[in-house]
């Protein structure tokens, strides 16, 4: 475990770093708004292009993996929404609590952390996490929070859905560069290098944000951010483990990045979609604060527990 801790103690300091600078007002909530977004579009985006142009499809999608991976996030997300309909919360709050304690951050957090100690091999299950993330259970949100507020789901929704998923940077840059190995085109050495050098400044830079958007979050709304903050970091890695082995018949190493993505903690584009629907963004904002303060212990641990049993 110990070893494990040390090798992720340097991208948990890139956070606290961000976090100190964000903190201090060095780095003021405006450059981290910039620096986010460089990070989404530019740094972030040419680290999947590369890593997707190495793969195929078929080294991406096993039905095996998506099943398992659905199944157990799928209970962790109906555990989170019957928890909180149990406290009588709306539709739409309850909706949000669920995607919260099942979101995590494989964007920002998992794609640079995850393959460095896992490996390369670890590059399609990452990303696989990631797109079913993104497409499944945002949509299932955006349709949950929509039907709440407006009491039914028009087809212009399911537009919007799919033109929302055409513009996100990270499944535009994923599906390209599975388009790129799918033609069998060599690299060229410029474009290569382009990519190499550009996507390189996604891990300082997104863990980076990471940390200065965590010194605006409020600690408030305790109890549910703890609650929430359990939820992902400890029943969703057990329940997509329990699926993984148990259920499917997943490869035992991508079963073990499966369950590792699944240890990360609250996502910060969660606290985002809080914002725009005007639902339980200090719940969120504290369940981020919370959840990624915590994963300095958790997720290693997780980690080195895959270790001795892969």
């Amino acid at each position: 475990m110990l070893e494990i801790f040390l090798k992720t103690l340097p991208f948990f300091g890139l956070i606290a770093v961000g976090y100190g600078a964000g903190r201090t007002r060095f780095f003021p909530p405006e450059a981290t708004a910039w620096l986010t977004k460089f990070v989404f579009y530019f740094a972030l985006s040419a680290m999947l292009f590369s890593f997707s142009a190495n793969l195929s499809l078929r080294e991406l999608y096993d039905t095996q993996f998506v099943l398992a991976y659905l199944v157990g996030s799928g209970a962790v997300w109906l555990l989170g929404l019957v928890g909180a309909m149990g406290r009588r919360l709306g539709l739409a709050e309850a909706a949000m609590e669920a995607h919260t304690g099942m979101t995590g951050n494989t964007g920002f957090l998992g794609v640079p952390m995850l393959v460095v100690l896992l490996g390369p091999d670890a590059v399609g299950p990452v990303l696989m996490v990631l797109a079913i993330d993104l497409i499944v259970f945002s949509s299932v949100f955006t349709l949950l929070v929509t039907k709440a507020r407006h009491g039914r789901v028009s087809p212009s929704l399911f537009a919007a859905l799919g033109l929302g998923l055409v513009r996100n940077p990270m499944i535009v840059s994923m599906l390209a560069g599975l388009a790129w190995a799918a033609a069998d085109l060599p690299m060229p050495r410029p474009l290569g290098e382009f990519v190499s050098i550009l996507g390189a400044a996604a891990t300082p830079g997104a863990l980076f944000a990471i940390g200065a958007s965590l010194a605006a979050r409020a600690a408030e709304r305790l109890r549910p951010a703890m609650w929430l903050s359990l939820l992902k970091l400890v029943a969703h890695p057990a329940a997509v483990w329990i699926a993984a082995t148990m259920l499917f018949d997943v490869r035992p190493f991508d079963a073990g990045v499966m369950v590792a993505a699944a240890a990360l903690p609250v996502a910060g584009n969660v606290y985002i979609l809080a914002a725009h629907y005007g639902v339980a963004p200090s719940r969120v904002s504290a369940s981020i604060l919370i959840s990624t303060a915590v994963s300095i212990l958790t997720v290693p641990w997780v980690i080195a527990h895959l270790a001795i049993h892969s």
